[in-house]
């Protein structure tokens, strides 16, 4: 019961996050302040702070002492979702806008949001949803992916993620501070990640890496 409810709230604070970023951070407000984005860099750190404490070795061994080893991943999405919700509801209002695009240019951000969503959510079906959801444990999953979006570039995930935060047609200052420090996060992740994924696969990631040379956004990065 307890895997399953993790795995719920973690649907939950996917889908409460998109809302979010789709109505909430949508709107047209005055201008924050300095502060705001302040107070938005802090509540993404704490969030990112926690996946990047959770993803090292050491941390993992150590919970495993207090926690059975099954439920690791599943506190770890339990506490994920929780600051991922928290993130939502405390967040300060940076307001001002930027861009808002139709016509052509509207449709074509609509069209790069929809292949972020499927970059994304093909990539997950590959490393199967189940396990980032914390329900089977990473042992089920099928070894290195490197078919499919994950042949363009190495965190496909991560490339659909960029491309639906920064695709709105209406580009609003929280939405763009959201995907800028979101992403930012990200970007900043990836070698400590790919340092991991070395160590669990070997010469097999070495030979990926080699094959694939960008990371998340091709020809870029």
């Amino acid at each position: 019961m307890l895997v399953w409810a993790g795995g719920a709230l973690f649907a939950t604070a996917l889908a409460a996050t998109g809302w979010w970023y789709g109505v909430i951070l949508g709107r047209a407000l005055p201008l924050g302040g300095g502060s705001a984005v302040a107070v938005d860099a802090t509540l993404i750190s704490l969030f990112a702070f926690h996946h990047s404490l959770f993803a090292r070795e050491p941390i993992k061994r150590a919970i495993a002492r207090w926690v059975p080893p099954h439920l690791v991943r599943s506190l770890y999405v339990w506490i994920a979702s929780l600051l991922l919700l928290g993130v939502c509801w405390l967040w300060r209002p940076v307001g001002g806008g930027w861009y808002r695009a139709s016509g052509p240019i509207g449709i074509g951000l609509t069209f790069a949001q929809l292949a972020g969503l499927w970059i994304t959510a093909r990539g997950a079906a590959m490393i199967d949803p189940l396990e980032l959801a914390g329900i089977h444990p990473a042992a089920r999953s099928g070894g290195l992916q490197t078919g499919g979006p994950y042949r363009w570039v190495r965190h496909p995930l991560y490339f659909g993620w960029a491309l639906m935060v920064f695709g709105a047609a209406h580009m609003t200052g929280d939405r763009l501070a959201f995907a800028s420090l979101t992403t930012l996060y990200l970007v900043v992740a990836i070698p400590w990640e790919e340092r991991s994924l070395r160590r669990s696969f070997g010469d097999e990631y070495a030979r990926y890496m080699r094959a694939v040379r960008w990371r998340m956004i091709p020809f870029i990065y």
